[in-house]
């Protein structure tokens, strides 16, 4: 699939200041984004190009979770056909496989995924797949899908109880704290680890 220079170029700008480094552009791909008002003279992103840039990563990075996690992919396989979906999605469609993955906050390589309305207004409309832990019904079995803790430590906390992806578990109760079982284990967490414990409900 042809790949639109200019889009490839926004991309790369923008995880250039993700990074903290600088970005730079050059030939045609330059002036025609001048052209476009999306970068400035030093190739520095505008607020139009920002936002253009923001939308492209944030498909990629969906994509790379819906083949990833949901589709049991390959990493290096779901990397290749985010980079064909970033292209094509159109922003309504967008928002429903967000909401759909229950708003993740970040890609398989941990990177922050830009949040959309979708996320802001936390629409249920559409009926999520992947929902966080601290949401799942009292008593009710899922699959550990993805874990975005907030430390290493947190993550390894939650390893050694077997807390993993592909994991079974069972949320026991909620209150006065989250309590999960896992195989034959029970783990009291904090609200916020259990938010951080994104899960598949079993059918």
């Amino acid at each position: 699939m042809f790949h639109p220079p200019s889009e490839e170029a926004l991309e790369r700008l923008w995880y250039a200041k993700e990074e903290g480094r600088a970005g730079s552009v050059d030939g045609e791909v330059a002036e025609e984004l001048l052209a476009q008002k999306l970068i400035r003279a030093g190739g520095e992103l505008t607020p139009e190009g920002e936002e253009r840039a923001r939308g492209i990563v944030r498909r990629h990075r969906l994509a790379e979770i819906l083949f990833k996690h949901v589709l049991d992919t390959d990493l290096r396989d779901a990397e290749r056909s985010a980079c064909e979906f970033e292209h094509i999605l159109a922003e309504r469609v967008v928002d429903r496989v967000c909401t759909f993955l229950g708003h993740p906050p970040a890609c398989p390589h941990g990177k922050p995924i830009p949040s959309g309305s979708c996320c802001r207004m936390y629409s249920r409309k559409v009926e999520p797949l992947i929902t966080r832990l601290i949401d799942l019904p009292i008593g009710a079995t899922a699959s550990v899908v993805f874990i975005a803790p907030k430390s290493v430590q947190r993550l390894n906390r939650l390893a050694a109880f077997g807390v993993v992806p592909g994991s079974e578990v069972r949320l026991v109760k909620r209150r006065p704290s989250l309590v999960l079982a896992c195989g034959q284990t029970s783990l009291a967490l904090e609200d916020e680890i259990g938010a951080e414990i994104y899960v598949r409900p079993a059918v």
